[in-house]
């Protein structure tokens, strides 16, 4: 099979409608219930020459998510899976629950809106942000670290990416204090995040050493695939907002997971049900 379409949804039903653009020159349809989620895989013995855009509309208007992985991926699983953190892998985001504690929770929140959805430059709100934290305790990062939600699906994502031979990586614009540990416990192969100044066991408001923007994102991705002897092609990229559009760009199949509109636009592939495990759909046979 040359060219596959798949439709993901935690509501089994939603798929009946988008399903129908699919039928008529699919070579075969295969079905995947997990009981957390439903997937519709079709296959086509030449390139899909279907209306995506109307296959995506439909789909979107049920709340279904759509993926339509091209060349290696078509046929094989990943090599490489790279994932954005905050509400990726996390429901949360690390510099509001600091911001929680800071008492600028606010202030805070609507900077890093106005960062995803690409209204203001990263790296400067993110230096905006942390500013907002400076004088707060240590002890505050442990609370963000206990705080923090992770998504649904993210060991079963990981452990069905090692089961065929893929490594999974996690970038984020975050900190190295939720990150890092994050990592450890999905068993993640690799973590990169932004670095809090800590003196005297307080934060000082700045950053250590280089900035997770969205350019260090792809640099990740493209050094993360070099040192496994990885292809592009064979990689996939999560993420939600805009900081994630330049790995999106590399990426073998850029997935938009319950992503803002310029994500979304951005990576044409989208989950739109809150099980990031739905990634797996793209290998299953």
């Amino acid at each position: 099979m040359n060219s596959r379409v798949i439709l993901v949804s935690d509501d089994r039903s939603s798929l009946r409608s988008p399903d129908t653009l699919l039928w008529p020159d699919a070579a075969c349809m295969r079905g995947i219930h997990t009981g957390e989620w439903t997937a519709h895989i079709f296959e086509y013995a030449m390139s899909f020459e279907g209306n995506m855009t109307q296959v995506r509309e439909l789909a979107a208007a049920n709340g279904v998510g759509v993926l339509h992985p091209h060349g290696a991926l078509a046929t094989d699983p990943p090599s490489l899976i790279v994932c954005d953190v905050d509400s990726t892998v996390t429901r949360t985001e690390a510099i509001d629950l600091l911001a929680e504690c800071a008492g600028n929770a606010d202030e805070v929140r609507e900077i890093t809106a106005r960062a995803m959805v690409g209204e203001l430059d990263f790296t400067q709100s993110l230096y905006a942000r942390v500013r907002c934290l400076e004088g707060l305790h240590i002890g505050a990062l442990e609370e963000a670290w206990k705080a923090t939600v992770i998504t649904p699906g993210t060991a079963e994502l990981v452990a069905a990416a090692h089961d065929v031979g893929a490594a999974v990586g996690l970038v984020s614009g975050g900190f190295t204090a939720i990150v890092d540990p994050l990592a450890e416990q999905i068993r993640a192969d690799f973590a990169a995040s932004n670095e809090l100044e800590i003196v005297d066991n307080h934060l000082t408001g700045r950053v250590v050493g280089d900035i997770i923007d969205r350019a260090a994102k792809a640099t990740w991705l493209r050094r993360w695939a070099s040192e496994r002897g990885v292809a592009l092609e064979r990689t996939i990229a999560l993420g939600d907002g805009a900081n994630d559009l330049d790995m999106f760009a590399i990426a073998g199949l850029p997935i938009a997971f319950c992503a803002k509109p310029v994500a979304v636009e951005a990576a044409r592939n989208t989950i739109r049900c809150e099980r990031i495990d739905t990634v797996r759909a793209v290998w299953a046979h």
